[in-house]
């Protein structure tokens, strides 16, 4: 069975027409990414990334940053519009569970002191259909880490997101940033002709819950990182130099600075 969102993003391909895949659904399957590098076509996706991804995306963050070692992750939403009446369905729903457990991989990942290789979280996702609310979305998240000498600390926060508010903005945004990457080209030291961007953007990934990048690439889902590549390619475009947070130069004696 082929998804209706495959085929939208076959013809928007075969269009020459960048696509960006803002719901969790299976879209981009190994025949649609490779028609599109066929073709020099841009694609985006997984789906927008608005409320309670983007507060876990910053929250399992700060925790791992800091050396808290979250061992349970517990996601509950109810809501009424259309996104919450199609996760109703045990497939879509299958799609969006893995689209918000994914975002906290990689940061998992990078610290290998609080977790063995293969160690993850328990990560529970719920999603419920309640009409009443309708575009109001309710969010619950619990986060449980260990901490110093073996103590639980548990946070939990509850969020309402105006769903359709708060995504409606990021459309307008990856359309601008994508339409930006049209118009981007680059070419490697010795070479003499310029190339476009990789097919897939990953660029976009700080409006997007399940990232898709270029084959054999990481994904990154911290959110200040993703912030900060965005910013960093927007500053090479305009020939300066990327950001960062060292600012060595502000942490050497005065004598040294002032000769700098």
């Amino acid at each position: 069975e082929i998804s209706p969102s495959s085929l939208f993003a076959t013809a928007s391909i075969l269009e020459g027409c960048t696509y960006i895949n803002g719901s969790p659904q299976n879209t981009f399957v190994p025949g649609v990414v490779e028609l599109a590098t066929k073709h020099g076509v841009f694609i985006g996706g997984d789906d927008f990334k608005s409320g309670q991804t983007k507060m876990k995306s910053v929250m399992v963050d700060f925790l791992v940053s800091s050396g808290i070692k979250p061992v349970c992750i517990a996601s509950y939403n109810h809501l009424g519009n259309n996104d919450g009446k199609n996760l109703s369905s045990a497939a879509q729903f299958r799609s969006k569970e893995i689209s918000k457990s994914n975002v906290v991989d990689d940061m998992i990942n990078s610290n290998r002191i609080l977790y063995k290789k293969g160690e993850k979280p328990d990560h529970l996702v719920v999603i419920k259909y309640m009409p009443f609310v309708r575009d109001s979305k309710r969010a619950l998240d619990e986060y449980t880490s260990k901490i110093f000498m073996g103590g639980l600390n548990t946070i939990v926060m509850h969020n309402t997101c105006e769903d359709s508010l708060l995504a409606s903005p990021l459309i307008i945004d990856l359309v601008i940033l994508a339409e930006l990457c049209e118009r981007i080209s680059i070419k490697a030291p010795g070479e003499e002709t310029f190339s476009r961007m990789d097919t897939v953007l990953s660029f976009l990934s700080f409006m997007i819950k399940a990232p898709l990048v270029p084959k054999n690439t990481p994904v990154v889902n911290a959110l200040f990182r993703q912030l900060m590549c965005i910013k960093n390619i927007l500053r090479a475009c305009v020939g300066m130099h990327p950001e960062n947070s060292m600012l060595l130069q502000e942490k050497l004696p005065e004598r040294i600075r002032s000769s700098l």
